[in-house]
């Protein structure tokens, strides 16, 4: 079956059968064209055969599962396939674990289809769906294959939480991410208490910034009653 080229293209990966037929017919509902697949073999292949618009990946396959599905994905598709990953698990440790292996959103079992269905459009229209890899602010380069940041061409030694908010702010640039954006993107419905942000914020300034100063300018930037954002550190052409 060939892809309408009017119609965005998922691809769903699910074991169980029943779970991944009704996600399959929510998304043909909405207009998408959906290929499947039960199995983390067949699913790498179908993506790097015709990398979809957005995969929708559950983390427990058999034989290739949903984490090392992701890194092979990022190290061998052509292009950045957004990736909406499944799973049961639902603490901190094992939402770093997905956007480590490199999956854009992520959604904990069991789910509303509206919820579903609403994150999926909004990875389909992400400026990053189908670009490439590097994304490049000034002087500052973040690699989310490699998952990996450099500044000046020094790599930065950034915590995971610390790099996964670099990279939501590169995707984002110019604009500013709010507060409650990043937190739901990082944390979802559980965030930590206190203040989540401020001691990842430090830490990514204290690698993005303060080794380069005075000689460069900050680039992290708080933009007082909205949130953070990146400001390019080279002088525009």
């Amino acid at each position: 079956m060939d892809k309408l080229p009017s119609r965005p293209h998922a691809l769903v990966v699910e074991d169980h059968a029943p779970l991944r037929e009704q996600i399959v017919a929510l998304l043909s509902r909405a207009g998408w064209w959906v290929d499947e697949a039960a199995d983390g073999a067949l699913a790498l292949q179908t993506a790097l055969a015709q990398p979809p618009d957005v995969m929708v990946l559950d983390i427990g396959l058999p034989g290739l599962d949903g984490l090392s599905l992701c890194e092979r994905l990022r190290r061998e598709a052509p292009r950045h396939v957004p990736v909406l990953m499944l799973t049961a698990h639902d603490t901190l440790a094992d939402k770093l674990q997905g956007f480590a292996a490199g999956a854009d959103d992520y959604l904990v079992k069991p789910f509303a289809s509206e919820e579903l269905l609403a994150r999926v459009h909004a990875l389909a229209r992400r400026k990053t769906a189908g670009q490439d890899y590097l994304l490049q602010v000034g002087s500052l380069q973040v690699d989310r294959r490699a998952q990996e940041a450099t500044r000046q061409g020094v790599r930065l030694d950034l915590p995971p939480t610390a790099f996964a908010i670099l990279r939501l702010l590169a995707e984002a640039w110019p604009r500013a991410l709010t507060r409650s954006t990043l937190i739901h993107r990082l944390w979802d419905d559980e965030p930590p208490e206190s203040d989540p942000l401020r001691s990842h914020l430090y830490l990514l300034r204290q690698q993005l910034d303060r080794p380069f100063a005075p000689q460069l300018p900050a680039m992290l930037k708080t933009v007082h009653g909205v949130g953070f954002r990146l400001e390019s550190d080279t002088p525009a052409p």
